[in-house]
């Protein structure tokens, strides 16, 4: 922030792009070089200022210096599991995380100046990617829970490339609102949760009922099965991977005949 004069000069760096900003408003914007204010080059900016402006008085203004290169690399993760129905296995429910990449670049400065600082007030990059990835992972849970649909855990957990090209598909209007282009988003790993029923139930992501199931599943399978611990109950819940089979004996022995040993 600062004030100016007809007359001062701006210095923008390769892959950078410099936007005036005034009154929560994204106004002129330089590209790369040295540039010399004039009343031609920031035509908004002073219409903005308005009747009292004169060339000899000096107007106050903010510039942000917007890079426009690819910001490629970010990384992305699941915070806590994400629900997936599947009926056909286990409780009827799959709990999955993942991580991996995405990449993104700024395409339009002054609608980014517009919405990130103007509207939503953000100015650090790590709020900035926080918000990319809440919706990247918004995206991820609606397209998992669509697939889930026709496709059974072990199915969608081959689909990396396909449910990362979805996303893509799905965000691309999300980012280019905010001034922002997706040029990536990749799915490293997808895999049954690792938590347990304690820590989810701590978490918020179980009722009572489900809960005492599979806490009690969770410890008849360890003792029938895995002696010496293991992951949890979640780490073959509902994604059936070998043991979609055992955990439905399991809970049909907690309401009917023991299930054979």
């Amino acid at each position: 922030a600062g004030n100016f004069r007809i007359g001062s000069q701006v210095i923008v760096r390769e892959s950078q792009s410099a936007v005036f900003f005034r009154d929560g408003n994204a106004l002129d914007v330089f590209g790369p070089g040295r540039h010399t204010i004039t009343t031609y080059n920031i035509p908004i900016l002073i219409d903005w200022v308005g009747k009292l402006f004169n060339e000899k008085t000096p107007f106050p203004a903010e510039v942000y210096f917007i890079a426009m290169r690819e910001f490629a690399d970010r990384k992305w993760g699941t915070p806590q599991p994400i629900i997936v129905r599947n009926p056909n296995m286990g409780l009827g429910v799959a709990l999955l995380q993942g991580f991996g990449t995405y990449s993104f670049q700024v395409k339009d400065p002054q609608q980014f100046v517009t919405q990130i600082v103007g509207t939503q007030g953000m100015y650090r990059t790590n709020e900035i990617e926080s918000r990319l990835r809440s919706m990247l992972l918004s995206k991820l849970q609606d397209l998992l829970g669509e697939t889930a649909a026709s496709h059974d855990v072990p199915e969608l957990i081959g689909l990396t490339e396909e449910l990362g090209a979805g996303v893509r598909a799905k965000t691309q209007d999300d980012f280019l609102a905010l001034g922002l282009t997706l040029k990536s988003f990749y799915i490293s790993n997808l895999k049954p949760s690792s938590k347990s029923a304690e820590e989810l139930r701590a978490m918020g992501m179980l009722d009572m009922q489900t809960y005492t199931q599979l806490q009690a599943a969770d410890a008849m399978r360890d003792a029938a099965q895995n002696p010496s611990g293991g992951a949890g109950l979640t780490a073959g819940i509902g994604a059936g991977l070998g043991v979609g089979n055992v955990l439905s004996q399991s809970l049909a022995g907690m309401t009917g005949p023991a299930a054979a040993q």
